[in-house]
């Protein structure tokens, strides 16, 4: 028996206990390159402990999920955040739980609008990277070394997350 999530838009307010939303919106903070670039500021909070980590940049190519998709499994990382910055402008879903008694709860699922990447703060449970429609490529910025930086956990019954 699943139980059913309806797909939110993603929101910088709606997604703030669990990360950043990465996107060009509103002002500028200001320009750089001679007045040729506008750099939107310190968009997320990237953070990572241990000595020896360094903040790594890689590229991930995700292929695509189906709706209605059946969720059974969410993940973290203890030791890191983790962003995903999309390399093409097509929705993909970002689904997130808030940690209860030691285990993920209930999911929230978000769709972004193929301009926006997303922020998993330290120790935040979330879905694996999921696009749809088609395979996309993402830009991934976590802490490496990765190992020992992953925990899983799988739901006793799915949840079925659909469109709004």
């Amino acid at each position: 028996m699943s139980r059913e999530i309806a797909l939110e838009p993603l929101t910088a307010e709606a997604f703030a206990p669990y990360g950043d939303v990465i996107e060009t919106r509103g002002e500028p903070s200001f320009q750089i390159n001679a007045g040729m670039c506008d750099r939107f500021h310190d968009l997320a909070r990237v953070d990572f402990d241990g000595e020896g980590t360094r903040i790594g940049i890689s590229a991930g190519r995700g292929r695509p999920y189906a709706l209605p998709y059946d969720l059974t499994m969410v993940e973290r990382h203890p030791y890191g955040s983790q962003a995903f910055l999309p390399m093409s402008e097509d929705p993909f879903m970002v689904i997130v739980a808030a940690e209860e008694a030691g285990t993920p709860g209930q999911p929230r699922a978000f769709l972004t609008n193929g301009r926006q990447g997303v922020n998993y703060l330290r120790g935040i449970w979330h879905g694996v990277l999921t696009p749809l429609g088609r395979t996309a490529d993402f830009v991934i910025v976590d802490r490496i070394p990765t190992a020992g930086n992953l925990e899983e956990h799988h739901y006793d019954a799915p949840w079925r997350i659909v469109e709004a």
